[in-house]
């Protein structure tokens, strides 16, 4: 899983806060499309993490690429996340509507806790849960802890290769395409190299063949 925005109120903060979540049962193998995605992306002359934001911004690593390169990286990661056998989940809260963290906490921690409740189902078959998070926001790394407690073979792994554990990536992928659209459904304004991105087709098409896997 992954997140965007930041927890913080402060002038320039962000004004969105999505977490989003790629369930994968180990059972169903993805070797062929990740070595598939691998290949591609070193064609593309590209093989470290991908960072959605970074990419799309044209900043960073991504400084010097041109948008064909940068989109020909994004192609990659999003036909992967097409072709693999996964769920995903993307919770997002408008911060516009919160006046402090604690609120924040506790809307992320209710939409969490609401999602594993209409999915019970699902998480109680398994003997074990591994949630792959960097704590790279130590509070989100709280919150999801405290919830995912309740499970008995819970494993939370803060330290993994970003670069080979693509599916952190993906779930990268989704908080910035999710986001995006929800900015695009709710008029917020977006920053002049996303609109320079993504085309409102594009986008759609994109967010068609991503809900056909949602959670």
């Amino acid at each position: 899983m992954d997140e965007t925005g930041e927890f913080g109120f402060d002038n320039g903060s962000s004004e969105l806060y999505g977490v989003s979540f790629t369930f994968h049962e180990q059972d169903s193998n993805i070797t062929f499309e990740l070595n598939r995605l691998n290949e591609k992306l070193a064609k593309i002359g590209y093989t470290d993490m991908i960072h959605m934001a970074d990419l799309i911004m044209h900043r960073g690593d991504y400084k010097n690429y041109s948008i064909q390169t940068r989109k020909s990286i994004f192609n990659a990661i999003y036909q992967f996340s097409r072709r693999i056998p996964v769920q995903y989940q993307t919770i997002m809260i408008d911060k516009r509507y919160s006046d402090n963290k604690m609120v924040l906490r506790r809307q992320l921690s209710s939409e969490i806790n609401k999602m594993i409740r209409i999915h019970k189902d699902f998480f109680d078959k398994f003997d074990k849960i591994v949630l792959y998070y960097d704590n790279g926001q130590e509070t989100l790394g709280i919150v999801l802890d405290s919830i995912f407690s309740q499970f008995d073979g819970f494993e939370h792994k803060v330290n993994f290769n970003h670069k080979e554990k693509r599916l952190f990536q993906v779930s990268d992928m989704l908080t910035y395409i999710d986001k995006y659209d929800y900015k695009y459904k709710n008029k917020l304004k977006f920053a002049k190299a996303e609109m320079y991105f993504f085309t409102n087709d594009e986008i759609r098409k994109i967010l068609k063949e991503l809900n056909k896997k949602r959670f």
